[in-house]
């Protein structure tokens, strides 16, 4: 079963509001067994509107809408689908209970929020508990197109109360079932050599996808079927062919983000870490901590920008520094030490670089960086050397120095 999401509004088109509806909509519909085909933004322009929903009634079972129901005159999402499937506009009382009942007490009545009654007569009109927009449902030649508000909270909650729940009682949706590979040591395309044989053998309800993040792929395998258990099983098969031809190149079976797999080792071992960063700029520090429960093992970070903080609070020593400068192995190897010492904590990681877009010389150019991990007596290092863009550099150093620091944990 397919389904196309379309977002209505000029904000999104001019990026002044970024679309979280569709990544989170397509998440919920994919665990029902339906699958969003294509994603569409339009502005708030009748024609373009009308344009966009006649192209996708014409492809898949399933249109859902967001966007253009406010109270203001530019919001026309419900005239022009009233247009569209040639009916209009009435008022609902019941729709207007439920606006006085949202608005009570924040904000008065007015003829605007009135208007948020009126809703298209020939359709399923559902209300929406956190909001004064209501929900239209429109039905055509056994299609379904929905129309929401495109607030994210109201939009989450009518999908996940009133949407999903009638769209699985009226369609006969596919078991889709994903797994997810994450996998180190490969560049996509060599990867994508080593499994060559394996992937053209797969079974026609299988299907891989190759999902590359600085430093890591994440292999994700697809089933989709209608018996649940032959799919697992299918699954399950393809999952350890897969595991034996990678073995311990795959680090995580589950999409885990490497700051909660190394977290989640910490806790397990009882063991507190630190960092010290460079050009990392605190990045790994952030990631350590976004996690709840963090304060457990994480003890403190060192953003060492300068020779002279690397010095003073890492006790880098100067002549490391003049000898071999501060993008080097002896530097990240002295900062790991230093974190690990004036922090007090079991293990560490250190980063020192180039990230660019300036800064590279010909012996140590733009992407050059060097990254330490420490536990206890052990320390390794490696050298990063790709220059992908300040930010993806940054990201990649990331993800190479808690790799380094999940291999010493294991």
């Amino acid at each position: 079963m397919f389904a196309e999401i379309i977002t209505i509004g000029d904000e999104l088109l001019i990026g002044q509001v970024t679309d979280t509806n569709s990544a989170w909509m397509g998440r919920e519909l994919n665990k029902a067994g339906i699958e969003v085909i294509r994603v569409v933004s339009v502005r708030d322009r009748a024609e373009e509107i009308t344009e966009a929903v006649d192209d996708a009634m014409k492809r898949v079972d399933i249109v859902l809408v967001t966007g253009g129901l406010g109270p203001t005159k530019d919001d026309i999402t419900k005239q022009t689908l009233c247009t569209y499937f040639g009916t209009e506009l009435v008022f609902s009382e019941e729709v207007f209970e439920n606006v006085k009942r949202v608005l009570a007490g924040r904000i008065p009545m007015n003829a605007l929020n009135r208007s948020q009654a009126m809703v298209p007569k020939d359709c399923i009109v559902i209300n929406n508990r956190v909001g004064s927009a209501s929900v239209s449902w429109f039905e055509r030649d056994d299609k379904v197109l929905v129309s929401m508000p495109g607030v994210p909270q109201e939009m989450t909650t009518v999908m996940s109360e009133e949407i999903i729940p009638r769209l699985r009682e009226k369609f006969d949706t596919d078991i889709i079932i994903h797994k997810t590979f994450t996998v180190k040591n490969y560049p996509e395309s060599v990867l994508a050599e080593k499994l060559e044989s394996w992937e053209v053998a797969l079974p026609e309800c299988i299907k891989l996808a190759y999902l590359p993040k600085p430093g890591i792929i994440r292999l994700r395998l697809t089933g989709r079927g209608k018996q649940k258990e032959e799919v697992r099983m299918l699954m399950d098969m393809e999952a350890g062919k897969l595991e034996e031809l990678l073995g311990d190149d795959i680090f995580d079976e589950d999409d885990t983000p490497l700051e909660i797999l190394v977290g989640n080792l910490l806790k397990k071992k009882n063991l507190t870490v630190s960092t010290a960063e460079s050009c990392t700029g605190g990045s790994i520090a952030a990631r350590l901590t976004s996690i709840p429960g963090s304060s457990e093992y994480f003890k403190g970070a060192v953003v060492a920008y300068s020779n002279e903080i690397k010095e003073a609070l890492l006790h880098v020593s100067t002549k490391t520094l003049e000898k071999r400068g501060a993008v080097s192995e002896e530097t990240v190897v002295e900062m790991v030490k230093g974190a690990m010492e004036t922090l007090k904590t079991d293990c560490a990681v250190s980063t020192s670089g180039i990230a660019g877009p300036g800064g590279g010389t010909r012996e140590k150019p733009v992407g050059t960086v060097w990254i330490a991990a420490a536990y206890k007596n052990e320390i390794r290092t490696m050298k990063q050397e790709t220059d992908r863009g300040r930010e993806m550099n940054v990201e990649r150093a990331g993800n190479n120095a808690l790799l380094l620091l999940l291999e010493l944990l294991k």
